[in-house]
């Protein structure tokens, strides 16, 4: 079967009438990519600033991410975890080397993640159901996950979920030294929160968040599903505070493209979890974990950080010029390669119109636009965007139509 013949129309058509309506798409069909841009089926060019939601860190068509496939493709591409294969733990040391953590479980994804580490926190803590969330934060969508997800209309249709999570305001340290206390199990937090805007936690907040857990007993788990892996300009988002998690969770860029997720633990739960308190079919197959290394080892042979603090503190200024001259934008947060773009205004609309003209972005609640692109992206495809954004605002400021102006 030629999937790239498929019409734009009939994968619609087809998609209407026998997938389960989870999604509202957007009628963009991507068919190819390299760097950092998509191809349509059409053959027009989008520059991808959104990178698959955080996961294509590498953009499309890395040499080194196709000379794993193209390896991979001859050998096993699963084997179950009841046996050995040498690329889980190469990984795994590897994960553990950029912390000062013990050891690593894989899984599928970041929702698995932090299933696996509010279970581990159970284990910790035996008797202390107390977890310590914040507003607007996401974790993901399974029942666990979803408990810790501070906010509401995600959670209302699936009430009851897990009890005794309490949630408090980002950034707000009165109120974490408030919810925390000996009955604590946990405190999750995400370093940046990405799905809530692009609300980086300030360095005060997440050493108090230390402070507490290690005063209480309580377990610090920074959930870098999203942020984690260089997209902050370091490896990881909580870095630049100083502090140690007991737990961090990742997935999305760890493996090139496929499902991979994982959970970094210290050394006090190595003690506690044992073979049947959790596991997985899928989670750290071969295939993925190769992606993982190769992922890992062009982060660090391309210095990808540099780009990613360099390219990123000129994007940030980029948009904050662009804040001063168009009174819609509300405010502009964000470090590294992740960024928010609060507007007065719903946000799809000027994504859509992005769209159109050839930039691939998102969006987080009704007014942010989010810019998550793949850390190969060039300054020139940036410093286009921030003039089309620019053109798009003032057009709507003039109180004209949005043009959906067609470009390459």
């Amino acid at each position: 079967m030629l999937l790239h013949d498929e019409s734009p129309g009939a994968v619609e058509s087809r998609e209407h009438s026998s997938i389960l309506g989870t999604y509202g798409r957007t009628a963009f069909h991507p068919r190819s990519g390299s760097g950092a841009r998509l191809f349509d089926a059409a053959g027009k060019a989008y520059w991808d600033l959104l990178a698959g939601i955080a996961v294509n860190a590498l953009g499309y068509g890395h040499p080194s991410l196709e000379a794993v496939l193209d390896e991979a493709s001859k050998g096993l591409l699963h084997v179950s975890n009841l046996f050995y294969h040498p690329a889980q733990g190469l990984l795994a040391e590897r994960l553990l080397a950029l912390t000062h953590l013990s050891s690593v479980f894989f899984c599928n994804s970041g929702t698995e993640a932090n299933e696996a580490a509010l279970k581990f926190a159970r284990l910790r803590n035996p008797g202390r159901s107390g977890v310590v969330a914040l507003e607007e934060s996401f974790h993901g969508r399974t029942m666990g996950s979803l408990s810790l997800t501070g906010h509401d209309a995600y959670r209302a249709p699936f009430l009851p979920l897990v009890e005794g999570v309490r949630f408090i305001e980002p950034n707000s340290v009165a109120e974490l030294e408030a919810a925390v206390s000996e009955e604590t199990s946990a405190i999750f937090l995400e370093p940046i929160m990405g799905e809530a805007g692009v609300i980086p936690l300030s360095v005060e907040f997440l050493q108090a968040a230390s402070r507490l857990a290690a005063q209480t007993g309580a377990l610090l788990v920074c959930d870098e599903v999203q942020c984690g892996l260089g997209r902050s300009g370091a490896w990881f988002g909580y870095q630049e505070s100083g502090i140690e998690p007991d737990i961090i969770t990742l997935a999305k860029p760890l493996g090139g493209g496929l499902p991979l997720g994982a959970v970094i633990v210290g050394r006090e739960l190595q003690s506690v979890v044992r073979p049947g308190h959790h596991g997985t079919t899928f989670g750290g197959n071969p295939l993925a974990c190769r992606l993982g290394l190769a992922v890992l080892d062009t982060i660090e042979q391309e210095g990808l950080l540099d780009k990613v603090n360099s390219l990123g503190a000129w994007l940030g200024q980029e948009l904050e010029n662009l804040a001063a001259h168009h009174s819609s934008i509300v405010a502009v947060r964000g470090r590294g390669l992740m960024w928010g773009i609060e507007l007065d205004v719903e946000a799809k609309p000027i994504a859509t119109e992005l769209l159109h003209r050839g930039f691939v972005v998102g969006t987080a609640r009704e007014r942010v636009l989010r810019l998550l692109p793949p850390y190969v992206i060039t300054r020139g495809a940036l410093e286009a965007f921030v003039w089309e954004l620019g053109d798009i605002l003032s057009t709507a400021a003039n109180g004209q139509a949005l043009p959906m102006k067609a470009t390459a």
